[in-house]
This record gives structure tokens, sequence and C-alpha cells, in this order.
């Protein structure tokens, strides 16, 4: 079989088994029985999914890492796991770049990582607390890109992704009846007054940040009830680190107030704080140059900015003397990311495998 055939034979196993953060039990057997066919040595976790193949020689290491998870939502009006992140497109790359270096003389040794947990924002961390970034010197990361930012054929030599932190938060109120609201205390009222705090936040005009309500319930079958108690989420973006943890402070403190206004309680915790990029102008630049190399210079994208976020810049926070950069694959990808029916341009496999391939070996015999 030729090795685009295999990688999109991966990619259709991976596609139709999705599972979610750290379930997935079934993406690392399948991995591991994908390594076991290559005879290529690796390290399984008795805790956690996912695992951590290595090739090569040599004291230092250069590290790509591919996401295994996939998300929960409704795809035609049914709950299931789903991979509209373009998880299995990536880790189809990555076992493609392996495939096509594992025979090479390389200098160093490669380490693939593949990580659980993106989507929950701490799937990263795992895997450096298992030694996943031991004498890294340059990590490589993958990913489609939306139509909007990338089409296909187009390569980034880095994605420069937002922070981003989502809140969970409770109100405990007084249920009352519709025709006595003066005797509850309303979470609706309250959950507004949130909404509109939210649209308040104020930081320099040069900075692209939002936070924004993304889940209230509250209330129950009757209609004449005023219900007291209410959960919601939030999601806080900003281009920066320093801007998302102003605005974390900002928001914990107009929650404070907002108690001492309505006089209820409220209980919220911050579940998951993902960092900004902090790209490696080292790494980005030797990505840039095996673009050219492999696809011409008309194929080289310029590096990407957008809002969202990836647990990946957790490795660089972490490790800052490592040189990091995640490479973005233009694929057609539409509607969008996340999108229950997210379809994008499946030639785009090979180009990603390929380029990745490459980043590691020329840093491996070069650098």
């Amino acid at each position: 079989m030729d090795v685009e055939s295999q990688i999109l034979q991966w990619f259709n196993h991976f596609h139709e088994n999705p599972e979610i953060s750290w379930k997935e039990y079934e993406t690392t057997n399948k991995l591991a029985e994908i390594l076991d066919e290559l005879n290529i040595p690796y390290r399984r976790f008795d805790d956690v999914t996912g695992l951590l193949a290595e090739i090569g020689e040599g004291e230092e290491v250069i590290a790509v890492r591919a996401d295994i998870d996939a998300l929960w939502q409704e795809v035609d009006g049914v709950f299931r796991a789903n991979h509209s992140c373009g998880h299995d497109a990536n880790i189809s790359m990555v076992l493609g770049a392996l495939l096509l270096i594992k025979d090479e003389k390389l200098h160093k040794r490669i380490r693939f990582i593949f990580q659980p947990a993106e989507e929950k924002g701490n799937g990263a961390n795992a895997m450096i607390d298992r030694g996943a970034l031991e004498d890294v010197t340059h990590l490589f990361g993958v990913h489609l890109r939306p139509i909007e930012e990338l089409p296909f054929g187009k390569v980034s030599p880095a994605i420069h992704h937002g922070a981003a932190m989502f809140l969970e938060g409770q109100i405990k109120g007084i249920d009352a009846h519709g025709a006595r609201p003066h005797q509850g205390k309303n979470a609706i009222d309250v959950t507004v007054a949130i909404h509109q705090a939210l649209k308040n936040l104020y930081f320099s005009p040069f900075e692209s940040y939002s936070a924004k309500l993304t889940k209230i319930q509250a209330g129950g079958e009757n209609a004449n009830i005023i219900p007291g108690n209410a959960t919601f989420s939030i999601d806080a973006r900003a281009t920066k680190n320093t801007i998302l943890f102003q605005m974390k402070d900002q928001i914990d403190r107009n929650l404070e107030a907002l108690q001492t206004l309505f006089d209820i309680e409220m209980e919220w915790e911050w579940q998951d704080i993902t960092p900004g990029a902090e790209v490696s102008p080292e790494a980005a630049q030797i990505a840039r140059e095996v673009i050219i190399q492999l696809l011409g210079e008309d194929k080289l994208a310029d590096e990407v900015i957008t809002s969202g976020s990836d647990d990946f810049h957790f490795y660089t926070i972490r490790h800052p003397e490592v040189e990091a950069a995640m490479i973005g694959i233009g694929s057609d990808l539409s509607p969008g990311l996340h999108h229950p029916n997210m379809t994008f341009n499946h030639n785009s496999l090979l180009i990603g495998a390929k380029v990745i391939a490459e980043t590691l070996s020329r840093i491996s015999k070069n650098y």
C-alpha cells in the first residue's frame, strides 16, 4: 500500500471511531497496534490514555505532537463523540510522517507524542508530567485550518493561538411565585447582569479579546415559577496571556460585586486555562524553509493568527527553552472547526505528512 492510501486508511479508522477526552482507550490501542506493525518502540501509561513513540538515536530529541481526542456534540439530532475538531487528521498526518522517515538515518531521536484530552485543556500537562519533553530541543504540532484562514494547498509555518479560559458557575437564590416576585431572588436577573458585566469589560482597543456566556440553565417545566437557582458558563479569550489574566481578575471582581448587589450566593470555578502561543522564530523559520522546498514559494502562507486556543502551548509555557511551532495545513475545511458536519479536502493529509516528515528530518540532520 502506498503512503497516501495508508494515511487515508488510518484517517478513516480514527474518523469512524471517535473517543472523547480521557476516554481514548481504543484509539490508544489502535495506535499501539499500528506501531507494533511498523516495529516502532513506544511507551504507554497505566493511568492515562495516549502514548509516546520514538525512533532514531542520539542525546537530543525532536518531538511532534498529535492530539487524539474527539468532541462530544449533537450530530444530526444525536449526541455522540465526533472528530469535528480535526484530530483524526492530525493523528493520520503524524503517523504518515513517521512512515515516511522511519527508515532514514537520523542523527537525533524523534519522539511522537500522541496526546489525549486536548479539548479538555489538560492533556498536554499530563504528557509533560510523564516525560514527553525530556531532552527535547524542538517541538512541532500540526492542525488543519478553516478555509477562511487557509485554502487547500497552502501551508503556514506557525499558528498563533489566543489564550482562553472557561468558568463554570452556580447561582443560589430563592424561587418565587410568578405573581409574587418580591418574595424570591431571581437567578435570571443575575445571569442578565453577568451578561452585561461581560459586555462592559474594556481593555486597550489595540488588543483582541472577548468574554461571553456560553451556557445558562434555569427554571423547570412551570412557567409561573421564578427560578432562584441557575448554572452558567463563561468562555473568555484574548490574543495575549497578560490580557487574559487581567480579564480573569475583572470577571472575579464583577461576580463578587453581583453577589452583594442581588444578595445571593454564587459559586464559580475557572476549570481550564489554555495559554496563548509562544512561537519560536527558529522553529517557524525551519518549517518555512521546508514548505518552500517541498511545495514551492507560492504555497507558503503567512503565520496564522487565530482567536482559537490549543493546549499545545503548555509545552512551551512549562519548557520555554524548547523551540516550538504548530504548522497549519490548508484543506478547504468548512463550515468550520467544531461544526458537527465539518468536512475538508483529504488530499491535504499527504501534504501535511510530508511537511512534518521533512521538518523533523531536516532538524535531525542539520541542527
